[in-house]
Order: structure tokens, then C-alpha cells, then sequence
């Protein structure tokens, strides 16, 4: 469903250069909203203006439209002219349309920007509402915490049960490859600070995007799509190694990796699932060989793909043309989502769907919910704890070996564990 209604108000978004701040100072403790990689990125503060859920199939396509609708009637004043000025939407997408996980886009009143050095502030506002609202105050860090994921519906017999199921369908020659995903459940303290675990991820691993959206936080190596001035372009990882444990081991474990027929052949079919995916909306596209990207716990291959955007497409339309990628789905796409919905057992969620932001002007940064975990809606008049999962999976494809692909879920687990501990 959609919560907002039909008729939404008419916005009005005013974007200033300011000094540089303490930017995750003023995200809400309880439910930040944040996009940071290398110290450049976006956080919002105060409570959401616009909150909308879309909970049926053609979700994205329907919070495309109603973004392209807020945008044309939205009043803009931009001094600053920079992707991610102006008017702000960030968005959490449910992984699968069947998902009983609502996709969400927001709007926050305050966004707080930095890139290439400079810094700005952006305030949005309903057209007819007071236009002396004040600015959002800094927060003092709450105390530290800390949480414990155990096993949740996909125990590691449960998975390497999955896997043996996925290659069995591997093959009777139904798909190529499938992703197989397990979870870890848990819970954190009612009242955690949880920009004490954005501030982690940020610290922890700089070239990844930190994401923080509707309760939904990790550090996601993996860009789906960005769009600026009508590019287009998407990284793409497949193929998953941990680090060697001294420098002689890590460069073996890079070269192996490289040379690796399974895992060359898991890569393959991600990028080509990415480059189907762009060619009708592009001119000139163009990507490399694969190339070993080194995160501080995994080495993965990688993909760049580049192109120009034909038709004028948004960032949103992109993500409804990419998503869900071969890289965490299978191939082919419409078979392995079957097969993921019969194997594992338990809905994903947001875990592997679309996290990121867009402006007024079509361009935007989404990457993919991976390395993180989705908290449940905090409650500020209780004690509970609040519940938390995690999810981590890895591409089944002829030849994986079910004791291997659980020591990946491992090490792609590592960021958000160690990160909540």
C-alpha cells in the first residue's frame, strides 16, 4: 500500500553552503538516515516530511512515478547545483516484490551534504507550512552498546541443505546460477544509538557506502546504479575470496581468484545480467575485464560498466531496469527467484534490494543492501529490545562446494557483526 495519499503537498527545497559539521551529529539516534563513502555523502535529520510504503508488485515503478510527480511540483532554490542538492529522496527496497517488507522512500526536512570539499545544507518544507522552522540541533553520541546475532531460520545445516538443492537444480540444467542467502537474528537495547554503528561502518570500511535508511544499515561494497548528468554507471561484484592471512597469502588468494573458472564464470553471468539490463536505456556502454577489488575482510571481482543515458531515464528508472541483478538473484533472473523463494525458506526483506538517494533531477547513487541489517521500528516508550536481522548469501553455479559457500556467508557477515559486538 501507499501510505501517503494521491494528492501529495506541494514541497519547497532551499540548499545553502554551510562550514563543515559533524554531519551524523544530527541524525535521529534511534533511526538514522545517512549515505557516506570517504567522508562524502548525504545525512538527514529530523523526523521524515513525506514516509511512503509501497507493499504490492511494481513497487519501484510506482515510487519512480510518484518521485518524478514530487519532484515537477517541488519549488527549488540551489546555490550549490551538485548531485544530492536540492531536493533529496533516500529509498529501501524490498530484494523481492512478493516481500511482505514494505519498499520505502522518505524525505527528510533537513539533509546535510558534502562533496568534493564542500558542504551544504538543504531544507525542505510543505509549501503552506511556517518557513521559520528551526534547523535541526546536534545530538550527543549516546553510550556504547553492543549485540549478538545468532542463527535464524537458515542454520548452517539448513544451508548447506539449500546449496545441495541449488546444485541439483544447477544440474537438471534450469539455471546457471542461483544466489542462496542465510540469516542471523538478534536483538540490540530499546534505546541503542544506532549512528554508533554507522559511525563503525563508515570507519571501518571508507570505500564502501555506508547506508543507513528506515532501519535499514550496512556497508554494501556493491553500486547498482549511479546517475549523474546523464551518465550511467554500475559496478558489478561476483566471485568471493577471504583475505590471506599474511601479505604472501593475500596476493596468492587475489591471483587465484582471477584465474578461477567457477568464479569467473559466477562474474560472467552478473555482468552480463548488468549490461542487458542498460543497453536498451544507453549509447556507448562501455566495461573492462574483471579486475580483484580488495575490501579489508574479502577480495571480490569486479566490473565497471559505464555508459550515456538515452530517453532521459532517472536513477529510479534505472534501478527498476537493473534490479534484481544476476549478482544477487541467478540467472536466468525470473527462474532463480523462484528457486531462491523454494529453497531458503524466509523472506529476505530489504537484504540484497535497492538502498540509496535521489534528487529532483533524476540523478542518484543506489547501491546493494549487502553487509548490513535491517532493525526493527524503534518504540520510544519501551524497554524491549529490538529485534534485528542480518543476512549474507553467496552465487551457487556448477562446481561450488556447500562448506565453502558457508565460510563466505562468514566472512560477508564479518562488517555487521563485528560492527554490532
Amino acid at each position: 500500500m501507499v501510505t501517503e495519499p494521491l494528492s501529495l503537498p506541494r514541497l519547497i527545497a532551499t540548499t545553502r553552503e554551510i562550514e563543515p559539521v559533524e554531519a551524523l551529529d544530527f541524525a535521529d539516534p534511534s533511526s538514522p538516515t545517512a549515505w557516506i563513502r570517504q567522508g562524502d555523502g548525504l545525512v538527514a535529520a529530523g523526523r521524515d516530511l513525506l514516509h511512503i510504503d509501497v507493499a504490492e508488485d511494481g513497487r519501484i515503478s510506482a515510487i519512480a512515478d510518484l518521485w518524478r510527480a514530487i519532484s515537477q511540483t517541488t519549488d527549488i532554490d540551489d546555490e550549490v547545483g551538485l548531485p544530492g542538492t536540492g531536493l533529496v529522496g533516500f529509498g529501501a527496497f524490498a530484494f523481492d516484490e512478493s516481500s511482505a517488507q514494505p519498499s520505502t522512500l522518505v524525505v527528510p526536512p533537513t539533509v546535510i551534504g558534502r562533496r568534493a570539499g564542500r558542504w551544504w545544507l538543504t531544507r525542505i518544507r510543505v509549501a503552506d507550512a511556517a518557513a521559520d522552522v528551526p534547523v535541526a540541533e546536534p545530538i550527543a553520541l549516546g553510550p556504547s552498546w553492543s549485540a549478538t546475532l545468532g542463527p535464524g531460520v537458515m542454520n548452517p545445516e539448513a544451508h548447506d541443505a539449500a546449496v545441495r538443492e541449488a546444485l541439483a537444480v544447477i544440474a537438471s540444467g534450469e539455471v546457471s546460477k542461483v544466489v542462496i542467502a542465510r540469516d542471523l537474528i538478534g536483538t540490540v537495547p530499546p534505546h541503542a544509538d544506532l549512528r554508533r554503528l554507522v559511525r563503525s561502518l563508515t570507519e571501518d570500511y571508507p570505500n564502501t557506502w555506508a547506508y543507513a535508511v528506515d532501519g535499514m544499515i550496512g556497508a554494501s561494497p556493491e553500486t547498482l546504479v549511479t546517475v549523474a548528468g546523464g551518465t550511467v554507471a554500475a559496478r558489478v561484484l561476483a566471485g568471493t575470496r577471504p583475505r590471506g592471512a599474511d601479505a604472501g597469502e593475500d596476493d596468492a588468494v587475489s591471483s587465484a581468484l582471477q584465474i578461477s573458472d567457477k568464479d569467473r564464470a559466477e562474474h560472467r553471468f552478473a555482468v552480463d545480467s548488468v549490461i542487458d539490463a542498460l543497453n536498451p536505456h544507453t549509447s556507448e556502454l562501455r566495461y573492462g575485464d574483471p579486475f580483484p577489488l580488495e575490501l579489508p575482510n574479502l577480495w571480490h571481482l569486479a566490473t565497471d560498466v559505464r555508459g550515456t543515458l538515452t530517453g532521459g531515464a532517472s536513477a529510479l528508472d534505472m534501478v527498476r531496469a537493473m534490479h534484481p541483478t544476476a549478482a544477487v538473484a541467478g540467472t536466468p533472473t525470473d527462474r532463480a527467484m523462484a528457486e531462491i523463494r523454494r529453497i531458503e525458506g524466509f523472506d529476505r526483506g530489504r537484504y540484497a534490494g535497492p538502498v540509496g538517494w535521489i534528487d529532483a533531477n533524476g540523478d542518484g547513487e543506489w547501491a546493494i543492501a549487502l553487509r548490513g541489517a535491517q532493525f526493527a521500528p524503534a518504540d520510544p516508550s519501551s524497554d524491549a529490545p529490538r529485534a534485528v536481522s542480518a543476512h549474507a548469501g553467496g552465487g551457487i553455479v556448477e562446481g561450488s562446494v556447500p562448506e565453502t559457500e558457508l565460510t563466505e556467508t562468514r566472512v560477508k557477515f564479518r562488517p555487521i557483526v563485528d560492527a554490532l559486538a
